[in-house]
């Protein structure tokens, strides 16, 4: 049986693959060209006209019906627009495009002192991908003044070789910037669809299974295994660890494709206080009816309703097993890790949902291994029938009371926090305490001795630590100080305070990193209290102006940055050149130890 259903999962996931190469076939090999070398824009003023031309690209094309002229301190009659070739568009329909070349002639009038017309436009690539719409700004001289024009021009062309340095320098900037693993792993799913790229993802899915976002995972588990007590059989066990995988799986591709369709702004509500709390008090429900003592918890018909709930999830069943695998994707899902980034970046840079939904899903399987294998052997290492069951079912029902610390990490004070941990391995430890009591071989009161000292020093030192005066984090500043020190954070709410950041930046020829967080975000205080508290972390930091804004609230103001920057989960860290163009190659989402973003950092900026 076990064999037949890995063959079974072999052909789907080779089926899945087929057809997502089908559908990503038109993309294969293809580096799509950045907006500005697609369509080239060039523009030259004779008196009262003005000529606008755009060198297109082959393989790409503009809009006809997308132009749109706005004019500054100036008036302008809107010029004759060549025919274009019919086209079907897949977004619009039934249009008309631009191939290799247009040319529009603006008659101009009325021209000021700074007079700008502002040109709009739109097009795409024939292999799938839309630009967003593009605004430039051309300035017009007066050509009254025949005998300053020619300084004009010299003027619009010194403003013309600076710009054409700058983007230059912005290019050659980009290219030397340290490019991070997420990027490298969206290039790779755009590059290469073959199962060998899957089995990568597979490899990386199971290097997360042993990060804290899936230790949850683990107690959930074992309690539905445990649930099933000594008539559990290996088969059995498969299956109810397969139905657990497969609704962790399902819920993490799902919750996946969604964040990166609508950000992370979908991420946040799925952190709103009310969806913790609620899922952390099923978990205490499930961990009472570990203990036995729901029936002391609840009256009599909820007891009937909770309890035939509780069983069939614990491991009554494998439409039981399947939802608390669902639920278990939702622990898991504010993990923003560098596979799952690479990823999400593919999805919303090709928007094909059908291959990053299998990626996804083999990503998820990788987590799972390790779930699925201790579950499957839970029909060996289970204990005979006995009092050890009612041991072994309390001591699972402690794991399933940490589920809850880990999902209000997000939303409680640190001190609550200690406390409630302190209480619950202090219970764990006395537990231990009383079993020891009961046993008769030296080996078991050994080892619950052992524990439950091990658990009891632990608690000293988390206290401790907590307690006693600790060196301060890193720290933030306002940005309206004028002398901001180095390796201090400064904090902003908006677009225009980074804008205004940038330009200070880029008067002190500075690097910037924007660093965005939230309260929810579990690996944002990773990084806050490890890899920025790290020595030589901080030496690196200090070479570049620090930013720092708080998404938590996800505020209107929130939202345009994060929609701006595409933000597609936290914590995320931006880098701009000094001159203010952003390092997308550079960019950092997840958690990054100290060596490696140290590494980064100076890769950045070596000087």
């Amino acid at each position: 049986m076990l064999k037949q259903l890995g063959i079974l999962l072999w052909v789907f996931l080779a089926s899945f693959s087929l057809q997502a190469n089908d559908l990503l076939s038109k993309l294969q090999g293809n580096q799509f060209l950045p907006v500005d070398q697609a369509f080239v824009l060039d523009f030259v003023q004779q008196d009262n006209t003005l000529k606008i031309s755009w060198q297109i690209a082959d393989g790409y094309y503009l809009y006809k019906d997308k132009f749109k002229l706005a004019g500054v301190a100036v008036n302008f009659s809107h010029p004759t627009y060549p025919p274009g070739m019919p086209y079907e568009d897949e977004y619009f329909g039934k249009t008309e495009i631009y191939l290799h070349q247009v040319v529009l002639s603006v008659p101009l009038s009325n021209i000021d002192k700074d007079a700008v017309l502002k040109v709009r436009y739109q097009g795409c690539a024939k292999a799938g991908l839309c630009y967003p719409v593009q605004t430039r700004e051309i300035p017009l001289f007066q050509p009254q003044a025949a005998n300053n024009s020619a300084a004009v021009l010299n003027d619009i062309g010194a403003t013309s070789t600076e710009t054409e340095n700058k983007t230059a320098t912005t290019a050659s900037e980009t290219e030397s910037a340290p490019k991070s693993s997420q990027v490298e792993l969206a290039e790779r799913l755009n590059d290469d669809r073959s199962l060998w790229t899957l089995g990568l993802f597979f490899l990386l899915g199971l290097g997360l299974a042993f990060t804290p976002c899936v230790f949850p995972m683990y107690p959930i588990l074992t309690s539905i295994i445990a649930g099933q007590g000594q008539q559990l059989s290996t088969g059995r066990a498969f299956q109810l660890s397969m139905a657990y995988v497969q609704g962790m799986a399902i819920t993490y591709s799902l919750l996946g494709l969604v964040v990166a369709s609508a950000g992370v702004k979908f991420q946040a509500y799925f952190q709103h206080p009310a969806v913790l709390i609620g899922i952390s008090i099923l978990f205490v429900l499930l961990a009472l009816a570990m203990f036995g003592v729901l029936t002391l918890q609840l009256p009599g018909s909820w007891q009937e309703k909770v309890g035939a709930l509780s069983n069939k999830q614990q491991g009554g069943s494998l439409k039981g097993a399947l939802t608390m695998g669902a639920l278990s994707g939702l622990v898991a899902s504010p993990c923003t890790t560098a596979p799952l980034t690479g990823v999400l970046l593919y999805i919303a840079q090709s928007g094909d949902m059908a291959y990053g939904a299998l990626v996804l899903y083999v990503l998820s399987l990788g987590m799972g291994l390790p779930l699925l294998l201790i579950g499957s052997s839970g029909g060996k290492w289970l204990p005979k029938p006995g009092a050890w069951m009612d041991v072994v079912k309390a001591g699972f029902g402690f794991l399933l009371l940490s589920v809850p610390l880990v999902l209000l990490e997000r939303i409680l004070p640190d001190s609550v926090l200690i406390l409630l941990a302190s209480l619950l391995s202090i219970g764990a430890a006395l537990f231990l305490h009383t079993v020891q009591q009961q046993l008769q071989k030296p080996l078991g009161k050994a080892l619950c001795w052992l524990l439950a000292t091990l658990l009891v020093v632990a608690t000293a030192q988390w206290n401790l630590r907590f307690w006693l005066p600790s060196p301060a984090p890193v720290a933030a500043v306002t940005s309206n100080n004028a002398d901001i020190a180095a390796g201090q954070f400064i904090d902003i709410k908006t677009l225009a305070d980074l804008e205004a950041e940038l330009k200070k930046a880029e008067a002190q020829n500075q690097y910037v990193m924007l660093d965005l967080f939230a309260e929810w975000c579990v690996a944002c205080k990773e990084f806050e209290h490890i890899t920025f508290a790290d020595a030589t972390v901080k030496a690196e930091m200090a070479k570049i102006r620090l930013l720092r804004i708080d998404v938590t609230k996800a505020t209107e103001q929130d939202v345009e940055l994060m929609d701006k920057f595409s933000v597609l989960g936290l914590p995320t860290l931006l880098f701009f050149a000094p001159n203010g163009s952003e390092l997308t190659r550079s960019r950092v989402t997840g958690f990054m130890p100290p060596a490696e973003f140290a590494a980064h950092l100076k890769q950045l900026n070596p000087g």
